[in-house]
């Protein structure tokens, strides 16, 4: 610290006023007398506190060695971030570290009234910070001002050619003085990184921090591998178990974020949606929920969510798989903190364990690979935060010594701390049952015969149960058709019924129904708790059979109890009986049934032409109105078809105008 407090006074009174007794590795790094005045290429892991690093880094360039600002006019550094949150928490940050110097800080970023903006920049400002798009926006309506740029900041520079913004930053850099110092940070440096680097910053100097190396040392990465069905169910156990003040949940769509949020909200949780479909206004409050305690979940996409920090965030949930390696370090990063523990967790469904190793292994993380919480664990872990919690320190106040002997008095202790527990039961959402799988590694995999490994991996082993024993049959009124599964009809049976799994042996689904088997010893108290209406919940309807259900017939109707009727094709003719006959009688080869005969040496003949009209029947006149064919009047003798007419006589006008008819004149005169 005596280094900064040398270099730059008001600086360093601001870090102390904020508490600061030791720098981290990139912001001692951006302190180095080498490195004054130089462009500089930096890679550090998220969260090491590179917002302070570069706003150290560059109050030299800014101040030419005094304690405070001048007058502010055209603005001297512009500090450039992918997104409208992050470029909002720099400004919060800048706002306070250059507060002694008296900076005036403006901030110019997408989804804010830019006519406000513009206003702001012709008041003048020091410090320019804002999203690529937005900054461009004001250079070509010439509102911004880049003649006196001294300093140029690219932060979360990696993020913004992932996001698109290749040309608007070449634009930026073009428009600046070639004379500025560019400065770019980035959790990683790709190829194009690099290329930038080299295109628009002079003789940079390459940065890279030690604990680059070691990523997240403060971050628990857990692997929590469940069944494809119990991906939802495994969060809500995750949020139950831990219970952290703040807690962020990655989902890879829009879609994704909406439903979860729905799907949180149902079961009590304090959640808040972070996507890119949401004002600019929804997002700040969002945030703003997290930040005063009013939320304690956020659900976000990927672009939303980068470099935004949340103060006391414990627990990071992976709910979809990022798409790389880049984006799982990103995520993790948003906890693990200025030196505080966090927590990584990746829902991993079986089938796509290959998947999570990939980008696990490229991020160069081994996690803990286990089976989410369970409802007995959430439920352990409940009672002991109860146990413990703060409440039973606190000494009653005077106000309420009256209400505390009354209820002391009127209900006694046991009742008491029954209503206490149940209390604390409601305000919490039910943990889920979860469906059991193998947590397995590399080396469960079988090699394939010629030396290649399986690209899959080998199931669960089932235990071998052995014998239930002496049980009763019980029919339930849901089958495959109501979409029913074992995975919720134990619970139902469980809660409803004042059962375990154990006491459920074997459980036969048929299309209409269920066939359950209860221990034989157990019968008595679930017929008890289900009560003479015999129903579960939902509506499901309990018989007791009086042995084991016939299931020979498998396409039985049981709603009525009747056999499907089956068609038989036992008198039905084969198939090629009769073509040759309609093969015949296509071809017109002699056929006698119809009355008449078809030959090929013989032309056709209509049936019945040798009766008289005046004998056919009405179904052999299809228009008995119409005379019949044979009674049309003979012709005229002498009489000549129209065809052969005689033609016109010579000088014959097909067209003249017939006696009696008067002519017509035209316009001309002439008459026809």
């Amino acid at each position: 610290m005596s280094d900064l407090k040398n270099a730059v006074p008001a600086i360093a009174k601001a870090l102390s006023k904020r508490g600061y007794e030791t720098l981290t590795p990139v912001q001692e790094a951006m302190l180095d007398p080498n490195l004054s005045g130089s462009d500089a290429l930096v890679s550090a892991q998220t969260g090491s506190g590179k917002t302070v690093a570069f706003g150290i880094a560059i109050a030299p360039n800014l101040l030419d060695d005094g304690e405070r600002f001048g007058r502010a006019e055209a603005p001297l550094a512009l500090i450039i971030a992918p997104t409208r949150e992050l470029a909002l928490q720099v400004k919060r940050e800048f706002d306070w570290l250059y507060e002694p110097a008296g900076a005036v800080i403006a901030s110019c970023v997408g989804g804010m009234d830019i006519r406000n903006e513009r206003r702001a920049l012709e008041r003048g400002a020091h410090i320019v910070v804002g999203t690529p798009g937005r900054i461009c926006d004001h250079i070509r309506r010439n509102a911004l001002d880049m003649s006196n740029i001294r300093v140029a900041v690219l932060d979360e520079a990696d993020e913004m050619l992932d996001l698109g913004f290749r040309e608007d930053l070449e634009f930026i850099l073009e428009s600046a003085p070639e004379e500025r110092r560019t400065l770019m940070f980035s959790a990683t440096v790709p190829s194009g990184i690099a290329k930038l680097a080299k295109q628009y910053q002079n003789n940079a100097v390459r940065i890279q921090i030690a604990s680059e190396e070691k990523q997240h040392a403060d971050i628990e990465y857990r692997a929590l591998v469940v069944a494809p069905a119990d991906r939802e169910s495994a969060i809500v156990n995750v949020l139950r178990f831990y219970e952290a003040r703040n807690a962020i949940v990655f989902c890879s769509t829009r879609a994704n974020v909406n439903h979860l949020t729905a799907r949180l909200s149902n079961r009590n949780f304090s959640v808040v949606a972070l996507s890119g479909e949401l004002t600019q206004n929804e997002r700040t409050h969002a945030l703003q929920a997290m930040r005063d305690g009013r939320a304690r979940v956020c659900i976000a996409t990927d672009v939303a969510a980068r470099g935004i920090d949340l103060p006391g965030l414990e627990v990071v949930i992976h709910a979809d798989l990022p798409t790389n390696s880049e984006t799982l370090l990103h995520r993790s990063g948003r906890t693990g903190r200025a030196g505080n523990k966090g927590i990584s967790a990746l829902i991993v469904p079986v089938n796509q364990r290959r998947k999570a190793e990939r980008l696990l292994g490229g991020a160069d993380v081994t996690p803990n690979w286990v089976r989410p919480p369970s409802a007995d664990e959430v439920i352990a872990r409940d009672q002991e935060r109860l146990l413990n919690d703060a409440i039973f320190q606190e000494e009653a106040r005077e106000e309420e010594q009256d209400l505390i002997a009354k209820l002391a008095e009127q209900y006694g202790a046991e009742r008491l701390a029954t209503a206490l527990v149940a209390l604390h039961r409601a305000r919490n959402a039910a943990p889920e049952d979860l469906i059991e799988v193998s947590v397995q590694g590399k080396d469960a995999r079988k090699p394939r015969e010629g030396g290649r490994e399986r690209q899959e991996f080998e199931p669960t082993p089932r235990t071998p149960r052995g014998e239930f024993g002496p049980a009763v049959w019980f029919s339930l009124s849901v089958g495959r058709k109501q979409n029913a599964e074992p995975r919720w009809l134990i619970p139902m049976l469980c809660r409803n019924g004042s059962l375990t799994k154990a006491s459920i042996g074997a459980i036969k689904m048929q299309p209409e129904e269920t066939f359950v088997e209860i221990a034989a010893d157990q019968v008595d108290d679930f017929l008890g708790a289900i009560g003479p209406n015999k129903t579960l919940e939902r509506g499901v309807r309990v018989k007791q059979l009086d042995g084991v259900p016939d299931l020979s017939r498998p396409f039985e109707n049981r709603s009525n109890d009747k056999p499907f009727a089956k068609r038989s094709y036992e008198d039905r003719p084969a198939r090629s009986e009769g073509r040759d006959d309609a093969r015949k009688e296509f071809r017109g080869e002699a056929r006698s049934e119809r009355g008449g005969e078809w030959t090929k040496d013989k032309p056709k003949k209509r049936f019945n032409e040798d009766r008289p009209a005046g004998e056919r029947s009405f179904s052999e006149r299809p228009f008995p109105d119409r005379p019949a064919r044979g009674d049309k009047p003979a012709r005229k003798e002498g009489a000549k078809p129209y065809a052969a007419k005689a033609p016109f006589k010579d000088g014959a006008k097909p067209y003249a105008a017939k006696k009696g008819k008067p002519k017509q004149a035209n316009a001309k005169g002439k008459t026809w």
